[in-house]
């Protein structure tokens, strides 16, 4: 029986590097989760049986409590691993012990949320959302509204290549004060898609970034007249962007958002009308128009 405690003659250094790896594997395998649930949200049956097989094999590597305790919890309540942000769970939102985050930091053994029970690990690096105040008087948003712009909408942009498409929408979102490092959010999203395309047919992409810091889900679009290629496997070229970022509390509305937005794009006169917008107001308006009943 594999078990994650650490053995007596294991030296702090071997016992951090045994965290580290452990820790990165349970991202590996939950991001490759989150990959599945995607595909199943937008093209049911698309792989699948790859990503199954992936998450499978590194399942079964894992020690027998951790993998025990991970099943669980991605049944129950998903995510099973989470970031420490601003020193609390970012699942729960209960503040963790000033010495535990420390200890999480240190990543010498695997620590729980003493609230919610999910693994804790302490992020190098994690992409900022900034808060979006309401104004006083100003009526609540609904629908795509929420979590979105007309300063987010970039209609005909002239890409030659994916990463330059994300480059300039990744740059976008700073500019209207949505995040706060470009350049990280960036990496981030290539990171991503290095896992598996979020390319769908018909020419439509859903790049995105999950456990960020602060504020809510956050959705910027572009449209593409000529397209790019999203996956270098692909024959197809992508000529509608969604880039979304994604907090921890959110991961479960986004799939439903995700399955919203490709069902109604995936009607022509939807995703047309994206096309013909030539400026963010007309791109703002169609999309608005577009996703009034799918995304209430």
């Amino acid at each position: 029986m594999k078990s994650a405690q650490p053995k007596p003659q294991d030296q702090p250094e071997v016992l951090r590097g045994k965290m580290h790896r452990l820790i990165n594997h349970l991202i590996q395998l939950q991001d490759l989760m989150y990959a599945r649930d995607q595909q199943q949200a937008s093209i049911p049956g698309s792989r699948l049986k790859q990503l199954d097989d992936a998450i499978r094999t590194l399942m079964e590597e894992l020690p027998d409590d951790v993998r025990g305790h991970f099943e669980r919890m991605s049944r129950k309540a998903p995510p099973a691993l989470v970031p420490i942000t601003g020193n609390a769970c970012s699942a729960c939102g209960m503040v963790v012990p000033v010495s535990q985050v420390h200890a999480v930091h240190a990543a010498d053994v695997l620590y729980r949320c003493a609230n919610c029970a999910r693994f804790l690990f302490y992020p190098d690096q994690s992409v900022r959302r900034i808060s979006q105040k309401r104004r006083r008087g100003e009526p609540m948003q609904v629908g795509i509204a929420r979590f979105s712009s007309p300063a987010l909408m970039i209609p005909k942009l002239k890409a030659n290549s994916r990463d330059e498409a994300l480059e300039v929408m990744c740059a976008g979102m700073e500019q209207a004060g949505f995040i706060e490092d470009r350049k990280h959010l960036f990496e981030e999203v290539v990171r991503r898609e290095a896992i598996m395309s979020t390319a769908v047919d018909p020419g439509i992409a859903f790049p995105h970034v999950r456990g960020v810091e602060g504020g809510g889900l956050a959705l910027s679009l572009a449209t593409l007249p000529k397209g790019v290629k999203f996956d270098e496997g692909s024959r197809s070229l992508t000529r509608v962007i969604f880039l979304i970022v994604i907090p921890t509390a959110a991961s479960a509305f986004y799939l439903k958002l995700l399955s919203g937005l490709t069902q109604t794009f995936r009607d022509n006169d939807h995703r047309n009308a994206l096309l013909e917008a030539d400026t963010p107001e007309a791109l703002w308006k169609g999309l608005i128009k577009a996703t009034r009943s799918a995304i209430p």
